[in-house]
């Protein structure tokens, strides 16, 4: 059985709270640490990576959601474990200094990236599961838009709950915020599985066996190599474009982050038209992951050359949102594919993500110092945006090779031919 829209909508309600939480190590904490406290800015970049670097841990919770039957209890206690890193995190601030800060924050962190690749994990199989296979881009629209939608709530709700900081304040606050992102999953998923039916029993009960099995499969391997290339050049672009406008075109702060607004504007264009198209059958999860890819890479080749800076910046967010509905899209319906091991699945994939993501703001930000220090400052950030060009590039074959890897099943009697 599946969900209606209604159903679906709800349940990425969960993922709205994830966007939230997981907002608040990225934005509020980094800002107290360097500012309030003084800190070296290398050390919240070292704690999100960090966080990061924990959610290779996603597989196994993949695949214990698969053993236990049930992805509810690993997304609720994921958001709960989250919300306790969030609290520490912020009690380390208001209340600690020195080595023992630190040694709270190292905890508060790893919980972080525990909670989120637990309950992220169990989230996107959930979701895999319960959406029909027409609706899985619509689906994935829904879910990264909760995301963002989360993150946006929560950054400007505890900003405005924060006024006028001081550390007893915060150790209200984001308490309160880590309750009400609970509240917000627990409506969103309390009842769901049970509409659902059961979870199909793991084709291999142990975790080893069962990541084998998944590497086995030429596409499962092929689609893990897609999304360490795709969000490794994802990433990559969004840590450079706001210092580009600024070094290069001389844009103020203020127009910079408009530049990036204009961005996620387009991304967002790009992902409803992806949700869409795919819904009405126009077009496959899988194209427009590769077109995704393509029109990305071209809007960084235009940046990198020196074209205009506003219709490249937008011809790159477009690009971008194709791509994450496509890949999301196509990550859920590759992991559903196979009962009993669609967590374990779609642990392997979230893992490529998270060492992606982790990885990429060290590579963008040590390859732009390097090339900096021998070019001048064009020529060093053109170099970046090639480089993730070519990543795009790169990823955009893997998955044409992919579709064609899965054109001859699809074709078969009882096959979807729109599964490509």
């Amino acid at each position: 059985m599946t969900l209606g829209w209604g159903g679906l909508v709800r349940l990425c309600l969960a993922n709205a709270a994830i966007g939230g939480l997981a907002a608040l190590p990225v934005n509020l904490f980094n800002r107290l640490m360097t500012v309030e406290l003084a800190l070296p800015a290398l050390l919240p970049g070292l704690l999100v990576a960090l966080h990061y670097g924990v959610q290779l841990t996603r597989p196994f919770w993949g695949h214990r959601s698969d053993a236990r039957g049930g992805r509810t209890p690993f997304i609720l206690g994921g958001i709960a474990v989250v919300g306790l890193g969030l609290v520490l995190t912020a009690w380390g601030i208001a209340s600690l200094s020195g080595p023992a800060a630190l040694a709270v924050w190292i905890l508060a962190y790893a919980l972080i990236g525990l909670g989120i690749g637990a309950g992220g994990t169990s989230f996107l199989t959930l979701l895999a599961t319960a959406a029909p296979d027409a609706r899985k881009g619509a689906a994935a629209t829904v879910a990264w838009l909760m995301l963002i939608l989360g993150a946006i709530i929560a950054s400007i709700g505890t900003g405005i709950a924060l006024e006028p900081y001081s550390p007893e304040r915060l150790m209200l606050v984001v308490p309160a915020v880590a309750v009400i992102g609970f509240v917000v999953a627990l409506i969103a998923v309390v009842g769901i599985e049970r509409k659902l039916g059961a979870v199909p029993a793991p084709q291999e009960p142990k975790l080893g066996p069962a990541l084998r099995a998944t590497w086995a499969d030429p596409a499962a391997r092929a689609f893990t190599g897609f999304v360490f290339l795709s969000i490794l050049a994802f990433y990559l672009s969004e840590l450079v474009l706001e210092p580009f406008a600024g070094h290069v075109h001389g844009l103020a702060p203020e127009d910079s982050t408009k530049l990036s607004g204009g961005k996620d504007g387009a991304a967002l264009l790009g992902m409803i038209s992806a949700g869409i198209l795919s819904t009405l059958r126009l077009g496959s999860l899988r194209l427009w992951a590769v077109a995704g890819c393509v029109i990305s890479a071209v809007g960084l080749i235009g940046l990198g050359s020196g074209l205009p800076l506003v219709p490249f910046t937008v011809i790159l967010g477009l690009g971008n949102g194709l791509f994450v509905v496509g890949a999301i899209g196509s990550m859920m319906r590759i992991a559903a594919e196979r009962a009993g091991s669609t967590g374990t699945r779609m642990g392997v994939f979230g893992a490529a993500q998270a060492v992606a993501a982790g990885l990429a703001g060290l590579i963008a930000t040590g390859i732009l110092d390097l090339a900096r220090l021998a070019l001048p400052v064009e020529t060093a950030y053109a170099t970046v945006f090639g480089l993730e060009a070519v990543l795009f590039l790169a990823a955009a074959i893997v998955a044409g090779r992919l579709l064609t890897m899965r054109a001859a099943p699809a074709a078969k009697p009882g096959g979807d031919a729109h599964a490509l």
